[in-house]
């Protein structure tokens, strides 16, 4: 193995482990922590880990938590962004419930979500509690609320205006949770 080869190893290892193991409170990096970890092509480390995790079904995800990126994202940008690992293809709804979900938790969020997209992005929170109470009872509604929100899946503002979260839009497909909502 020729150095080169063997520095792309460690540099691939070192990624892994980092994008693994959880450091803080929300799981992954920064741009910036893996451009320090791994120097200035961490790029370059992050499509040959993803190649890897692929033959694993999982992928490693950037998340723009600011700002709308599309194909060819600035240095400043991907600096700012959260990497982290996630599940490539969709799980089963048995798996899902088997990682603490409730069926009726999964089937709030799908529908605040949805409400969330069809505002254009933005409802206030009064407005997706009154839809939600139509289905499930006012406790769980203001549980799964705060959860959401402690987990990443829904962010508010200081109006009380629910936004899709950082882990929403690197764990759900929207278009595909809104095809699937729309399909007869």
């Amino acid at each position: 193995m020729s150095e080169k080869e063997a520095e792309m190893s460690r540099k691939l290892k070192r990624a892994s482990q980092l994008l693994f193991f959880q450091r803080h409170r929300k799981p992954g990096l920064r741009g910036w922590e893996l451009k320090k970890a791994l120097g200035k092509d961490f790029m370059s480390i992050i499509d040959l880990l993803n190649s890897e995790l692929d033959k694993l079904n999982l992928q490693v995800k950037v998340v723009f938590e600011d700002v709308e990126v599309t194909d060819n994202p600035t240095e400043e940008q991907l600096d700012r962004a959260r990497f982290f690992i996630t599940i490539k293809n969709p799980l089963a709804v048995s798996d899902i419930m088997a990682s603490g979900w409730r069926i009726d938790d999964i089937a709030a969020l799908a529908a605040t979500i949805a409400l969330i997209i069809s505002r254009q992005g933005k409802a206030p929170k009064s407005d997706v509690e009154q839809i939600l109470r139509e289905k499930f009872p006012k406790w769980r509604v203001d549980m799964n609320l705060d959860r959401f929100i402690r987990t990443g899946y829904l962010s508010k503002d200081e109006n009380d205006m629910l936004y899709i979260g950082w882990r929403a839009r690197a764990e759900i497909d929207q278009k595909i949770l809104m095809e699937l909502l729309l399909a007869k």
